[in-house]
């Protein structure tokens, strides 16, 4: 029985419908045999503890060497935060704020904290002018699930104490985009108020990876080219995946669920994880608005302007909904 669409081997070109720079990135990031550099990095098994730690040692290598010199070009004041068992970097504005963003990085739920953490909060609170907590939350394999979850909703009780719910944003990007809708359903479940406004960019919100982009996208994406099941199972620890605390596009949004801007490309690994959730929040009535840009990569294309579009457009989404608040 045919099961699906046999494909020849073939070669993806770069298209000439996005900008040089886009076209520069997505050159660079493929080697010259034709593979993707992220695909010769291969994740640990979830169950090689040791494996996965080294892995996080040289992933906080690589963004510590991005970032250098970031947090000298932020205007926000800076400091850190402990509640509880969480980490939270505060950015507040020179202008001084009621409004808030509470900011959920992403990195497979495994990497992407510290400094990395620190200075995206800085960045936020300059994009949109706001006060911004970056939660530094915790991550496998020393805390699986639900750390990560209780770190969010910890940080959420707290900013709920110095800004109206209305006044509350949350965003996150990959698999911040999860712990942001997951920490929306859980919340909502706990009898909390909903924010203003969520912003998800290509959000990993199914961990189950059943989505038809999975398998379309696979190696086409040259940021993401390769599944995140390992991680996914790692992070999971042993708990059903396919419950909406860690994969929330199965959540029932039906019963109340705030604004949504979804991002994602038309190489992005996690473009369905985008789409089925746009569809479903549309189906639950929950208003919804998706933006899918030509070409791009899981996370974007490292500056170039479509990047500096996509900005531009959360940032008048923020503002639309704080100022309707």
């Amino acid at each position: 029985m045919n099961t699906g669409v046999k494909l020849d081997s073939r070669t993806i070109p770069v298209p000439s419908s996005i900008s040089p720079e886009a076209q520069a990135t997505l050159q660079r990031l493929v080697g010259a045999d034709g593979v993707p550099l992220n695909a010769l990095h291969a994740l640990p098994a979830p169950e090689d503890h040791t494996g996965w730690r080294q892995m996080q040692a040289a992933v906080a290598q690589h963004y510590a060497s991005a970032n250098a010199g970031q947090a000298e070009t932020l205007r926000a004041n800076l400091h850190t935060l402990h509640l509880e068992s969480t980490t939270v970097h505060v950015a507040t504005p020179t202008t001084g704020t009621g409004f808030a963003y509470i900011d959920l990085h992403g990195g497979a739920l495994v990497f992407g904290g510290g400094e990395n953490c620190r200075i995206a909060a800085g960045k936020q609170a300059d994009l949109h002018d706001v006060v911004c907590y970056g939660v530094d939350y915790r991550m496998p394999p020393d805390h699986p699930y639900p750390a990560a979850l209780d770190d969010c909703m910890a940080t959420y009780r707290h900013v709920l104490k110095h800004h109206a719910p209305e006044h509350i944003v949350i965003g996150g990007r990959s698999a911040g985009g999860n712990l942001a809708a997951a920490m929306v359903l859980r919340a909502r479940d706990e009898g909390l108020p909903l924010p203003a406004a969520l912003v998800l960019l290509s959000p990993e919100v199914d961990l189950t990876e059943s989505g038809d982009s999975f398998q379309v996208n696979r190696t086409v994406d040259v940021v993401l080219p390769n599944s995140l099941r390992s991680a996914n199972l790692l992070y999971a620890a042993g708990a059903d995946v396919c419950h909406p605390y860690l994969s929330p596009l199965f959540g029932d949004f039906t019963l109340g669920f705030p604004p949504t801007f979804l991002q994602s490309g038309t190489r992005d690994l996690f473009l369905s994880n985008t789409v089925r959730l746009h569809r479903a929040l549309r189906k639950a009535q929950v208003t919804a608005v998706l933006h899918v840009f030509e070409a791009m990569p899981h996370g974007g294309f490292m500056g170039a302007p479509e990047d500096r579009e996509l900005a531009a457009e959360v940032a008048q989404f923020v503002r639309q909904h704080l100022r309707r608040a």
